[in-house]
């Protein structure tokens, strides 16, 4: 089996955002995050700590609008070097696949599974657990976020809030729970592939 590292760089410009970012799936899950938002530094540092992934990322964004393109861009590239990463080894062959994980953070339970299927889509459910706002702005640019993360990285993310009082912990037990799920899913079992087709559509 292959110990080459697994890993990807995306840049990404528009008139709305300037994103640099690397990506380590084999990684120690060591991160250098400035997004602009800190907020979401602390939300990904989390998700790329329990994924134990290696991540580095700059974003200067038109935060002075709001946080909505700078969260949804930066999930567009996160799933977009994950996505790569994985295509870097084998074609993503031999991946255990699939991954969950149940995170409590205080009050706050959240469960979170996934399949790196190729097949994108969010399940994002019981959100009217969040406040209206958080850090500064709406709710509902979390859901965009992962949104944009799954499409990107075309995999099936299914996130759903069990219980909870606070947003930051609910937000909180989201991200750790990913990235726990993230790092079963990556794990490498062997070369086949995880699929009775033969082969994964990523």
């Amino acid at each position: 089996m292959s110990t080459t590292q697994r890993k990807a760089n995306i840049s990404r410009r528009t008139n709305e955002t300037d994103i640099s970012l690397s990506l380590n799936l084999d990684g120690t899950g060591k991160t250098a995050v400035q997004s602009g938002i800190g907020f979401l530094d602390h939300m990904l540092t989390l998700l790329a700590f329990w994924a134990k992934f290696d991540l580095e990322l700059t974003c200067k964004g038109d935060t002075h609008i709001d946080f909505h393109h700078t969260m949804e861009d930066i999930g567009i590239c996160l799933g977009k070097a994950l996505h790569d990463a994985l295509l870097s080894h084998n074609g993503a062959n031999g991946i255990e696949r699939t991954g969950f994980a149940k995170i409590p953070m205080d009050e706050a339970l959240t469960e979170v599974c996934l399949d790196l299927s190729g097949r994108a889509w969010l399940e994002w459910r019981n959100d009217e657990l969040l406040p209206p706002v958080i850090a500064g702005d709406e709710k509902d640019i979390w859901r965009e976020f992962y949104k944009a993360f799954a499409s990107s990285a075309k995999m099936n993310l299914h996130v759903q809030f069990l219980y909870g009082k606070n947003g930051h912990h609910l937000l909180e037990s989201a991200a750790k729970g990913t990235g726990k799920a993230l790092r079963r899913a990556v794990v490498i079992n062997d070369e086949t592939a995880t699929s009775t087709k033969g082969s994964l559509d990523l």
